[in-house]
């Protein structure tokens, strides 16, 4: 799956506020997700490509750090996107 116009609409309908909104942390940190997922899939298959692995650390880099200021502005929104996106186990 790549992120194409159509995907990323969806992703945007889906965790945005409304189809139009790709600026919230919540639409970012789900698209940089899939990017990630797509990455990494390509990685799985191409081991030598170090500067897509570059470019995957540097996504996850991001997206940690927009989940911690979710998760400092609004812990409740950061369990659900958590829980939704299967990032990482919760306790």
């Amino acid at each position: 799956m790549t992120i194409n116009l159509k995907n990323k609409s969806e992703i945007v309908a889906k965790y945005g506020k409304d189809a139009k909104d790709t600026g919230s942390v919540e639409t970012q940190i789900a698209l940089l997700t899939a990017k990630i997922i797509e990455l990494t899939e390509h990685l799985k298959a191409n081991a030598k490509d170090f500067q897509g692995k570059r470019g995957l650390l540097m996504m996850v880099g991001k997206r940690k750090r927009l989940l911690s200021y979710l998760k400092d502005r609004n812990l409740d929104d950061y369990r659900k996107l958590i829980k939704a996106l299967n990032i990482r186990e919760t306790k």
